[in-house]
């Protein structure tokens, strides 16, 4: 294929060289896809607005002794469901040399099974379209956002609570119903999860789906549109849609061989807006102008591993020291890290309308951003391998900047390096700002700023020996391999190419 001036082929035969041998290329082009042919963005909002009214939900917190079939055990007073099953809360001892505190105590919630995350795909003339659903969680601050096709728990598919069985499951489990594109072990969060991770797939069908009241299809590109709007699209298809190859083998062949004003003037890349979107394209591309080789990158990574050591013993809810339990919640002395409340439920379009359960509680707006900048004209990110207490490789690949309670932290002298450039930020460095909120079936109106920043390329600045800049497509690389936590792929999904 030539890309050259005078020699561009046309955009139908250009999209059809490019149709069904690469799958990274099919979701590529829904990425730079807003036309549905299905419904406009303005139809899909008045019907999701629709979906909100279509179900009654009530979210109100309660005391501990109003839970049901929840209890707090006699001999340990870990908070535990009748069945065994779903999830429990008990307590940690953490000793670790990495960071300021290199010992403390915390709860965290123990849930070992895997659970399924994932999205059915279907291409319907040529351009493949999402099936996402508009989801109630509890801990949502908004009650409905934009989730995955399926979002379950081991127990919640197995129907422990007794309940109807999620709509679509069987794509996910039956290898015959569909064909898996991509299919991750992706981990949750390691400060609250102990060891907990999630399949995280999409998958593609044939055969013509059922569309039950509470699910659409869209593009790729009107999904990276409603990244824009805070507390819209739920942290578990920020995860999901992390995962999404865009850039196969061929791609990368075409951009070696053109100059780079070619490649970026061929059909398919032609109406990227200008500017960063057009930067994390080259970004994702381009493997020669890197800062570091991705080999050097995986070094300095083990590197990591090997240096900060962690020691996680299991405790007795009773005996985590300098937290206390009331009535109404679990909480730390300073009142300065998460709570754990009881919540009770109803909803009437979930697979059980009513429950009760415990959920985590943020005292405040918390704020995970990536400082960027160009480096050999390539847009590189600043990632930090840090620590994570429940993580299952003990240091995992962080944003720049992650934390909880940020206003707060950065009055603090141990306050995270980098902290201060996302709070004091200028309008013109800011390529991404958005509130989003956590998982809202663990966390109750858990909510943190979201930003992505660029650096002026001859900003200096002292970085640490646990940070790197990498580019997008190392990222990508990274990604594949489980090496990025929640807070990180949760970012890099609401980069958009439109």
């Amino acid at each position: 294929m030539n890309f050259q001036k005078g020699k561009i082929k046309g955009r139908q035969e250009f999209l059809k060289d490019y149709s069904e041998e690469s799958k990274e290329n099919g979701f590529l082009r829904s990425a730079l896809t807003e036309k549905n042919q299905f419904q406009t963005l303005e139809k899909f909002m008045l019907w999701f607005e629709s979906r909100k009214k279509a179900n009654r939900f009530i979210v109100k917190q309660i005391p501990f002794d109003k839970l049901d079939k929840w209890y707090f055990e006699n001999e340990t007073q870990n908070l535990i469901h009748e069945s065994g099953k779903f999830f429990k809360i008990k307590g940690i001892r953490v000793s670790t040399n990495f960071g300021a505190i290199d010992k403390w105590d915390q709860p965290i919630i123990d849930q070992p099974e895997i659970g399924i995350l994932g999205i059915i795909t279907k291409k319907f003339d040529g351009v493949r379209y999402f099936l996402m659903q508009a989801k109630m969680e509890p801990g949502n601050p908004n009650i409905i956002q934009l989730s995955p096709t399926v979002q379950a728990t081991k127990s919640n598919y197995t129907q422990v609570h007794k309940g109807k069985r999620p709509l679509y499951l069987e794509f996910f489990i039956d290898k015959m119903r569909s064909k898996i594109l991509v299919d991750q072990l992706q981990t949750e969060y390691g400060g609250i999860f102990l060891k907990k991770r999630n399949r995280n797939m999409i998958v593609e069908v044939e055969e013509d789906v059922s569309i039950y009241d509470d699910f659409c299809w869209l593009t790729l590109g009107q999904i990276k549109k409603l990244l824009l709007i805070d507390n819209f699209v739920n942290m578990d298809a920020r995860s999901v849609l992390s995962c999404v190859p865009f850039i196969s083998q061929e791609l990368e062949k075409q951009y070696e061989s053109l100059s780079l004003e070619n490649f970026l003037q061929s059909e398919l890349f032609k109406n990227i807006s200008e500017g960063f979107k057009r930067d994390l394209l080259i970004s994702l591309i381009d493997k020669k102008n890197v800062h570091k080789p991705l080999a050097e990158i995986l070094n300095w990574l083990t590197e990591m591993k090997s240096k900060y050591e962690l020691k996680i013993e299991e405790i007795p809810l009773k005996d985590v020291s300098d937290w206390m339990r009331t009535e109404r919640e679990i909480k730390h002395k300073t009142k300065q890290f998460f709570s754990v409340i009881a919540v009770a439920v109803q909803a009437g379009n979930r697979e059980i309308t009513s429950w009760t359960q415990p959920l985590l509680k943020q005292p405040s707006y918390g704020l995970v951003g990536f400082l960027t900048k160009k480096i050999n004209r390539v847009i590189h990110f600043l990632i930090q391998a840090r620590l994570e207490p429940g993580s299952f490789n003990i240091v995992e690949i962080n944003p720049t900047v992650a934390c909880n309670n940020a206003r707060y932290r950065v009055q603090q002298q141990d306050r995270p390096p980098f902290l201060e450039l996302f709070i004091n930020a200028s309008p013109i460095q800011i390529r991404y700002s958005t509130i989003q909120s956590d998982e809202g079936g663990r966390f109750f109106h858990s909510q943190n700023k979201h930003m992505i920043l660029e650096l002026d390329s001859s900003a200096s600045l002292d970085i640490p020996e646990n940070y790197m800049w990498v580019s997008l497509g190392q990222i990508m690389e990274l990604l594949k391999h489980s090496y990025l936590n929640i807070d990180a792929r949760g970012l890099i999904s609401c980069l958009g190419l439109i």
